[in-house]
């Protein structure tokens, strides 16, 4: 919160800084204490109210299935990999039959369906907290991770603007629940990739944002985010916001974006899900951050990236304790672990972009998906949707509305990579994995 402000450079209202405090206060594991559904971040002004002047437009992408070792754990920024005297991660994981696999550069850019983020999955990785069990849940691939030469453009992205470390995924479990963190904070108790009938309590993010009028569109390449709750989809408030993503770019190029953007790549070729070519999803997140950075709403534009999940790929940190979105028990199929909601699942990369955005800043504060409905929540002062993005923190950490904009004029970032040129491994195939130095007795 060190350095924010709201107003004009320099300056702060009370009501307006007074508002951004109680929104990032610390989580409480008391229920009594906590912020419920349905509370305002600022309680003495109107829902709707424009609490961030500064920030116009918001705009979302979220990629798939990486965790931050896996995509940025040897970056050299935030808490990566732990390193030996070589520079070389320390970091190993038993394979249930004697041997160590320690962690190594993937031989290509291509993943194979040696990973998994299912429920048993991600709580066998888990170990009780020790991050151990990563190999023994899926495969030796787990511990493989990435490098600039893999991922140019989402290096170069890390480097320049604000980064968080401790951006955890929603749940410790698939694609689907995390989505439905990200636009309506809970689940519906559902732990894996099934389609709910009904919609929460309090709806989505989208039906908060057609009740209070705020501008919004989900621009999508195969399949929109929205369907994750496909009742959803009758709505037609909803359905006419839900638009392909060459309206996004010309949009953009138009200074037409509405209040609030979510993209989506293409989940087939695009997204960096296994097993993905993940050198695609470097050129789309090139393409969509360029064509906000380049478009005449820049200097008014907060935009955020992230991943739903882990993916199954290793993680050194243990996702801390979280607050349950609700009363909503895990509704847990024949043959699933124990588990609760009340912690979160493994970090994922995370970052803003933004000519208020931090130079050389890395947050350390703990973030969820849930942090970007509280991130639009505080701009615009909207009701929260459960106890989960009631009690997170938004991301104004990562920007600076006290002194002039450090990126008003964007930089420039290294150009994405081009799969046809580097490895071509759909054709040739990935490589061995894990390379044979990667397996040593225990």
């Amino acid at each position: 919160m060190a350095g924010l402000a709201l107003g004009s450079w320099g300056t702060e209202s009370a009501a307006q800084g007074a508002s951004l405090r109680g929104a990032r206060a610390l989580h409480s594991t008391s229920l009594s204490t906590l912020r419920q559904p349905g509370s305002l971040p600022d309680p003495k002004r109107a829902a709707g109210s424009d609490l961030v002047p500064e920030i116009e437009n918001i705009v979302v992408v979220m990629m798939e299935n990486h965790s931050f070792d896996n995509m940025l754990g040897m970056l050299g920024r935030g808490d990566g990999f732990p390193l030996d005297a070589r520079g070389t991660p320390k970091a190993a994981c038993p394979d249930g039959k004697g041997n160590l696999v320690h962690a190594f550069h993937m031989p290509s850019d291509c993943q194979t369906d040696g990973v998994g983020n299912d429920w048993n999955t991600a709580h066998r990785s888990y170990d009780d907290g020790t991050n151990q069990g990563f190999v023994i849940a899926s495969t030796g691939e787990s511990m493989g991770y990435f490098l600039d030469s893999d991922m140019p453009f989402t290096w170069g992205l890390a480097r320049t603007f604000p980064i968080a470390d401790r951006w955890f995924c929603s749940v410790l479990g698939q694609t689907d629940p995390n989505r439905r963190y990200l636009i309506s904070a809970t689940s519906l108790g559902l732990i894996n990739d099934s389609f709910p009938t009904v919609l929460p309590p309090n709806g989505t993010i989208f039906n908060t944002f057609n009740k209070y009028g705020i501008s919004w569109r989900e621009y999508y390449s195969d399949v929109p985010t929205a369907g994750v709750y496909l009742p959803l989809f009758s709505q037609p408030a909803v359905s006419e916001n839900l638009v392909k993503i060459d309206k996004f770019f010309t949009d953009a190029a138009s200074g037409s974006l509405p209040q609030f953007s979510l993209l989506d790549p293409n989940y087939t070729i695009q997204s960096e899900e296994n097993p993905q070519d993940v050198q695609y999803g470097d050129q789309f997140l090139a393409a969509v951050v360029n064509a906000v950075l380049s478009g005449p709403q820049w200097s008014k534009t907060l935009m955020i990236w992230t991943y739903d999940e882990w993916g199954g790929w290793y993680d050194h940190v243990p996702p801390p304790a979280a607050v349950t979105p609700d009363d909503v028990p895990p509704d847990l199929p024949p043959g699933s672990l124990p588990g609760t909601f009340a912690r979160y699942g493994f970090r994922v990369p995370g970052g803003v972009i933004s000519p208020y955005a931090k130079k050389d800043f890395v947050s350390h504060t703990v973030y969820d998906h849930t942090s970007i409905l509280k991130t639009v929540e505080t701009k615009w002062n909207l009701p929260a949707l459960t106890r989960r993005d009631a009690n997170a923190h938004d991301l104004f950490e990562m920007v600076d509305f006290s002194a002039k904009p450090q990126f008003l004029h964007p930089p420039v970032l290294p150009d994405p990579a081009n799969p046809a040129d580097s490895y071509s491994c759909l054709v040739t195939g990935p490589g061995q994995i894990p390379p044979p130095n990667a397996v040593r007795p225990a």
